[in-house]
């Protein structure tokens, strides 16, 4: 028989809302950075596919864990513990598609221009 929400082990709520406000500003900045990118003069090349494709799933899995820390249950240890492993590969997703568009710059392969 599973234990009752009431016996499961619960963080403090001013220590969750930290982590909203912590994830609430990445989420932000993820945003940010895509809309500047995709907001450039430049044309788009199919090469440019590949980074924008993983930096919007990364931030998508961001928004997710965004929702999930606002539920009334994300007060239980296991749910937030979920949430926040769920939102570091979220933040390591993004973080590859950026890698991925830099590298394209560099290369000289993409259009779309990050280093100016």
């Amino acid at each position: 028989m599973a234990p009752e929400t009431d016996d499961q082990e619960k963080i403090d709520s001013t220590f969750r809302n930290g982590s909203l406000t912590a994830v609430g500003i990445l989420v932000g900045f993820s945003l940010s950075f895509i809309n500047r990118w995709v907001s450039g003069p430049n044309d788009w090349s199919r090469i440019d596919i590949l980074p924008m494709t993983v930096m919007v799933i990364g931030i998508a899995v961001q928004v997710k864990v965004f929702a999930d820390l606002l539920a009334r249950d994300s007060l239980l240890v296991v749910k937030y513990d979920r949430a926040r492993r769920l939102f570091m590969i979220g933040v390591i997703i993004v973080a590859v598609g950026i890698a991925i568009a830099l590298v394209n710059d560099v290369l000289g392969i993409s259009s779309q221009k990050m280093l100016g």
